[in-house]
Parts: C-alpha cells; structure tokens; sequence
C-alpha cells in the first residue's frame, strides 16, 4: 500500500487495529469458522476493522497456530459476493490488483473496465508492485499477458502506463506545458485523421501537475476541454481509457466516486466493481471519495450502499465505508428524497412515445410482393431485399403484402420466408410479419413448451402490454392454439407466481388516474407486506391478495402516487424494499411492474442491455423486444439506453451482432444517436 507522503493527512476510512494481537484474533476466526453454518459476524467484524498489514500478520500467525491457510478456509466457509469482499480484503494490495486483472483477461472476453480503472488509476509505485506480484503469483509477465489479449492505440497506452514511469516532478515548464497543448491541437483538432501516438506519450508519461496546466491551457487555446477533444477524435476502448486516465489525472477521488455511482445506480448492481473499489481504496482515499460523492450525487455512499446491498456484504461494504456522510436528524434520508422526488417528477411527465418503424410512403403492396417473390426465387436467396422491403414497412402494410403475395402466386408468404431464411434473421423477419397480438402470443406458448418455463419472457409480456394489448393476446391465443391463455399458464406455473400471472393476462387494470386517499391505503397496505410498517391490520395471507390486487389492476398514473405514499410513510424505495424482501419469481414480477410504472422505455432499455452484455447474447430476448417495440417505443427506448449505458442502442447491437441479423437490427433500431 502507498503510504501518504509526509505531512499528507490520512484519508483511508480503515485504520490500524489499537491494542492488535495477532494470535488471538487468528483465534477468534478459528472459533468463528469451527461448527455447521459459522459465525459471519464475528469474521466481517474483525476483518474490516484489521488494516491490510494487520491482516497480512494474522494470515501467518493462523499457519503457524493451526498449519492452514486462512484465506483458503474462508473461501471453503463464506459463499458468493460477502465471501469475494472479504478474500479481497485479506489479500496485500498489489496481489489483489493482480488478482483482479488476472480474472479480468481470462477466459472468453476481456473485461476492458477492469483493466481501464487500475491501470489509470495507480501511482507508479503501485504499478511497479502489480508488477511484481503478478510474477510472483501467476509466475507470468504481465506486460506479455496484457499484450496478448488486447490490440491496437487500446493496447499500446496500457503498456505505457504498465511502466509506471509517469514524471514525478512539481516544477512544470510553462513552455513545455504550451508545446504540449500545441502537439495535442495538432495531432486532434488540425489534423485529417488523429496522431494518436501523440496523445499516449503526453498523457502517459507528463506529470499530473504538468497535466493539469495542459488541460488548462488546452480549453483556452482551443475553447473546449480536453475531454471533448479525446470523445471526437479517439473511438472505443482506447477512448474510454484516455477519458479515464484524464479523469484520475484531475481527481482519482472523484473517478472512483462517479465508478461507485454507476455501479450501484439502475437495474442490478455491478458487484465486481464495488467491491474491488471499496477494497482498493479502504486505506488510501475512501474519504475524500465519500465527500465527493455526497456533493455530485446529493447522498451519501453509505445510504446507496445501504439501500443497494444487503446482508452480511452490506454490513461489511458500510464498514470499509466507514460513516453515513447525511446530516443527522433529517426528516427524509437522501436516497427517500430522491426517489420521492422521481415519482413527483414521474407522475407529471408526459412523455410522447414513438416507433422508429413508420408506414411506407408511396407504398405499393403489388411492387412489394413481386419483389419478395424475385428475392427468394432460384438459386440464392437475396437477404438484402427482403430486409430492406420487411424492416421499412408498418405491420398493417406487412399484412397486405402477405394478401398481395398470396392472391398473385398462390403462396404464403409466411411459409415461403421460413424454407429460404435461417437462425436468427428468420425468428426476426418471421417475428415482424406476424401481427403484434400473435406474435405475443407465439413467445408466450414458446415461453411455456417444453422441458422447462422461461419465466423471464412470462413476466416482460404480461407486465408491459395494455388492457387492450391484454385482450388481444387472449384472442390471438385461442384462435392459434385452441387453448385459452389462463389455462395455459395455469398448467404451466404454480403458487402465487400464477395466480399474479392470471391476473395480469385478464387485462383488467384500471384506467383512471389517482385517488389519493385509496393511495395511502394502498401504500400502507404494502408496507405492511414488505414489513417495515409499524403495524399489520389483516393477517399476512389477505395482505398478500390485496398486495398482488394493487400491484396487478391499480391504473398506471394511481400507482405513480401509491409509491410515492410509500417512500412519504416509509423512507424507503418501492422497487428497493421488493428486491430485499421478496425473492424468486414473485419478487421478478413485481419489480417488473414498478419498473414499468416508473419508466417502461427504460424497462426495456435494460432489458435489451443484459440481452447483450457479457460473453454470449441472448438473441430471443434482443428479437423479441426490438420486433415488440419498433412501432411503439423504440425511439423512447434508444434514448434511455444511451443516457444510462453511455453508448447508443446501435453501438451495442453492431458490436453484439454479426451478418443479415445485424443488418435487419438496425434497420428496425432506425438511427444511430
């Protein structure tokens, strides 16, 4: 660990242990993991509370005492991410950068953010003792690693900064700071095609005072930061690792402030990422990150943690934060305020939701139908035209080509694409000539054939659609498979699971607006089934009817205001307090519905993201929202993607997606943003 420089005020949030014996505490976690189940308390208490070279003390004193390895038990006792925190935390710190990157460029895919925040972020004797302590652990150089997995401007700044030869000096030279500038403007702005060399030698090796000056001069010669200047000229990983290295270079608090916000903000949390942060910057600048934190986000770390975690990792994730930075005694804790504030601001937009996918003008069913027939006549099957002629053209026009096309050559339409397109374009192109009702109705049967249900395409159906898209489905149902929906989801799901789903497919929610006083008694009633109300008026069977009443038939603009009673009566977040008190299937249908009261462009949003994040993409999910939503709310969706993911829906699918699939995907995505 580096130690603060001389005179540096310490701003870690975890301290050296006063009165710290290392044989007894060796023995308090021998006691703590004997017997069925262990003491989890006992163990996050004394390790959150040792600092790093305490615990490197109490490792070889609990060898010595019992021949063990102390971290390798705590992996055997502890499971999931309160055992990935509290093995981070025994490990010194440099073995722990090295573990991260590592796991970071192992396997299928690389995790390029992993990779961004260390090696942006460390000093030079930090980086210098990654070094090392790779070697000695994996017995393998780095830099030949780093090298092999990555490529291009991307690969050649991390081994600049893989050197850990950033100039250390104070004095900065106001010519070389205006030579700088001027190398910079000329390899960027003044130059057709960019110099990238040049931006990795400056920010890779001046100092952080010299750099600060450049940044300086740069916005008043060029009259825009630097920042803007790297998102114009440089592209991908190369420009996330440029903009991360400029971030840490103005404030490293700051850069692993904002990192911990977006880890813990929207859908899920980024696990990986909070807990290396928490671990890595524990004894160095967790203090200033918290200060930071609380003036950009208007809350503490401590009540994001606290309201975005839970169990055991929560209480030890509070401990490294090390205090709640909120004023004290204030009526509505910081996170309450703010999600308070978004159903105000939810319950009064009025948003205007648009498809990307129109009716064709000047269209002409004959001349579309002639030419699908030409497309997938002969020898060859001519892609292009079919997804130029399918993905430009409204569902309603989509289903008079189909008449066209049968009244002039006798043949359907449906079948013909089917025999001449394959895989994924075929479940797409397929998918937009069905009419929306029995296309939902299709997914849905898919969703319950077969050797197991797929929950999770249940649930993005039947929370989203209208009455009227409600009604639909059950019609398209039984005329397609003689069967109504309710049974079919009856025989398939059990318990309370189905019967929220049969609620949900009757299509029977209110359509008024709100009824304040009903929204108190609404919110009391949910309070008091996700137990944090003070008191209970019915016994927990009849709360839970009504609950699932509420959640399933309410109209949508009432359950704005319930939710907002709910933070007014509790201080806490709907959509929160179902994630930690429910679980399952049950606990994924509710979040869905409040998901979809509170933003369903952003719904489907983050459901498109994880349909494409990480090794593998889930192309049925991807195909079924983009089809779904081309002619309702795509547009709406496309911009909530690129405000919370910092890259455009068209970004992701292009990166995600290869060939005719592709091709298609774009066409109905309808622009890039």
């Amino acid at each position: 660990m580096a130690k603060p420089a001389q005179g540096a005020k310490y701003r870690g949030s975890v301290r050296d242990f006063p009165n710290f014996d290392p044989s007894q505490d060796a023995e308090t976690l021998y006691n703590a993991m004997k017997g069925f189940g262990g003491d989890k308390e006992a163990i996050l208490e004394l390790i959150t509370s040792r600092s790093n070279r305490q615990r490197q003390e109490i490792c070889q004193n609990y060898k010595s005492l019992y021949g063990k390895d102390l971290i390798a038990d705590l992996k055997y006792e502890l499971t999931g991410k309160f055992e990935r925190l509290i093995v981070g935390l025994m490990r010194p710190p440099a073995y722990g950068d090295a573990k991260e990157i590592k796991d970071a460029i192992s396997g299928i895919g690389t995790d390029e953010k992993c990779l961004i925040e260390i090696l942006a972020s460390r000093t030079n004797e930090q980086i210098h003792q990654l070094v090392a302590a790779y070697k000695d652990a994996y017995e393998r150089d780095l830099e030949a690693d780093i090298t092999g997995d990555t490529s291009g401007h991307f690969r050649k700044m991390l081994v600049v900064l893989l050197q850990g030869t950033r100039e250390e000096d104070d004095v900065v030279s106001e010519d070389l700071v205006q030579q700088d500038v001027q190398d910079l403007y000329e390899a960027g702005e003044l130059k057709w095609g960019t110099d990238e060399a040049q931006f990795i030698y400056i920010l890779g090796n001046r100092s952080k005072q010299h750099l600060r000056l450049v940044f300086d001069e740069y916005l008043k010669t060029t009259g825009k930061p630097i920042e803007a200047s790297i998102r114009g000229e440089l592209s991908g990983d190369f420009e996330k690792l440029m903009l991360a290295v400029v971030k840490c270079i103005r404030s490293t608090a700051e850069y692993f402030a904002e990192r911990l916000f977006k880890a813990m903000k929207g859908l899920g949390t980024r696990d990986n990422t909070l807990i290396r942060i928490m671990v890595s910057r524990s004894e160095l600048d967790m203090l200033d990150i918290r200060e930071i934190f609380r003036t950009k986000y208007e809350k503490s770390l401590y009540s994001m943690i606290k309201n975005d975690t839970s169990g055991e990792y929560k209480k030890a994730l509070l401990k490294l934060c090390g205090g709640d930075d909120d004023a004290a005694g204030q009526f509505f804790p910081e996170a309450a305020q703010v999600a308070y504030q978004m159903w105000e601001l939810s319950a009064v937009a009025r948003v205007e939701l648009k498809g990307t996918v129109h009716p064709a003008g000047d269209f002409n069913p004959d001349a579309d139908a002639k030419a699908l027939r030409k497309a997938m006549k002969g020898l060859g099957t001519d892609e292009d035209t079919i997804i130029d002629i399918i993905a430009h053209r409204s569902n309603a026009q989509r289903q008079q080509i189909r008449q066209t096309f049968k009244s002039h050559f006798g043949r359907d339409l449906m079948a013909d694409l089917k025999s001449e397109l394959s895989g994924d374009l075929a479940r797409l192109i397929l998918g937009l000539m069905m009419p929306p009702a029995h296309y939902d109705a299709k997914q849905l049967k898919k969703a319950m054939e077969g050797a197991g249900t797929d929950e999770k395409a249940l649930i993005e159906i039947l929370a989203t659609r209208t009455n009227a898209e409600i009604q639909a489905i059950n019609e398209a149902y039984k005329e397609d498979y003689h069967k109504s929906l309710e049974d079919a989801l009856s025989s398939d799901t059990s318990g309370h699971f189905k019967r929220i789903l049969i609620s949900l497919a009757t299509g029977n929610r209110e359509e008024g607006g709100e009824d304040r006083e009903r929204a108190r008694e609404d919110a009391q009633v949910a309070a008091e089934i996700l137990e944090i109300a003070d008191t209970t008026s019915g016994d927990k069977s009849s709360l839970e009817t009504r609950f699932m009443v509420i959640l399933c038939t309410r109209s949508y603009p009432h359950l704005r205001r319930v939710f907002q009673e709910f933070v007014k009566m509790t201080n806490y977040d709907v959509e929160h307090t179902i994630k930690k008190e429910m679980s399952g299937d049950v606990r994924d249908v509710f979040v869905a519905i409040v998901q979809s009261v509170k933003n369903k462009p952003l719904f489907f949003a983050d459901k498109l993201y994880k349909s494409m994040k990480g090794a593998g993409t889930d192309e049925k999910t991807l195909t079924r929202i983009m089809v779904s939503r081309s002619e309702i709310d795509l547009l709406n969706i496309r911009r909530e993607f690129i405000e919370k993911y910092d890259k455009s829906l068209h970004q992701a699918i292009e990166g995600d997606t290869s060939g005719h699939f592709l091709k298609a995907l774009l066409a109905i995505c309808g622009g890039e943003d």
